[in-house]
């Protein structure tokens, strides 16, 4: 993507009501207003809150609030020009259970209040296979302790990539810490009693995958 088009994308990403682009300094200062108030504030409503971290084009968002609109969907990513799309596309479509925020996954915990979001979803993350990179995985023992913070009792998190090795370490983590597993499956499309989320919504890298003959892995889980 050319920097005009780059460019184009953050000035138009200002515009859009469905956007938020809280700075670093206000998250570190626990300043920002809506959290603990998204539901009344933001979507206006009393509906279980859903998560797509690191949601790229906001493929999974979109879709996922397509499935059901009495749930709340936000995407969230640092990269602004990549989810500009899913939120021209809720504009577009009038998805009012939508939005897309701007911030690094490392700072969720000063966006949501503890216990504020029901469900997260985390879709073809990097594996981050080098050990240096291990900090940044998004399923590492750091990463669960703040999705543990602020998932309601019960709440879960949906891991789904197309890495058999992001697979094996989350599965071989969260047998090690005794979390629950509640579905694991490291073919989702050979499974019949795959869940229709899982299946039925697909992203442009994930259908790429796919072409190639890649197995798709998916997990769902609680953290105790």
């Amino acid at each position: 993507m050319g920097s005009k088009n780059k460019l184009r994308r953050f000035r138009e990403n200002e515009t859009f009501r469905n956007v938020l682009q809280p700075s670093r300094e206000e998250l570190e200062k626990d300043q920002f207003e809506l959290k603990g108030n998204w539901r009344q504030d933001f979507f206006k409503n009393e509906n279980p809150i859903v998560l797509e971290l690191g949601c790229g084009k906001g493929e999974y968002t979109i879709g996922l609030s397509k499935q059901d609109s009495e749930k709340n969907f936000i995407g969230i990513d640092i990269k602004g020009a990549r989810f500009w799309r899913g939120a021209k596309t809720a504009i577009e479509e009038e998805l009012d259970n939508v939005a897309f925020l701007r911030t690094q996954i490392e700072l969720i915990d000063t966006v949501f209040a503890q216990g504020e979001v029901d469900e997260i979803w985390i879709t073809f993350p990097d594996p981050q296979i080098k050990y240096k990179r291990t900090k940044h995985r998004l399923t590492n023992s750091e990463f669960l302790k703040k999705y543990n913070h602020i998932l309601k009792p019960n709440g879960v998190v949906n891991l789904k990539t197309d890495s058999e090795f992001m697979h094996g370490y989350t599965l071989g983590l969260l047998h090690g810490a005794g979390h629950e597993i509640v579905y694991a499956h490291h073919n989702i499309y050979k499974n019949e009693y795959s869940p229709k989320a899982v299946t039925e919504i697909q992203t442009f890298y994930e259908k790429q995958y796919l072409e190639q003959g890649k197995p798709i892995t998916y997990i769902q889980f609680k953290i105790k």
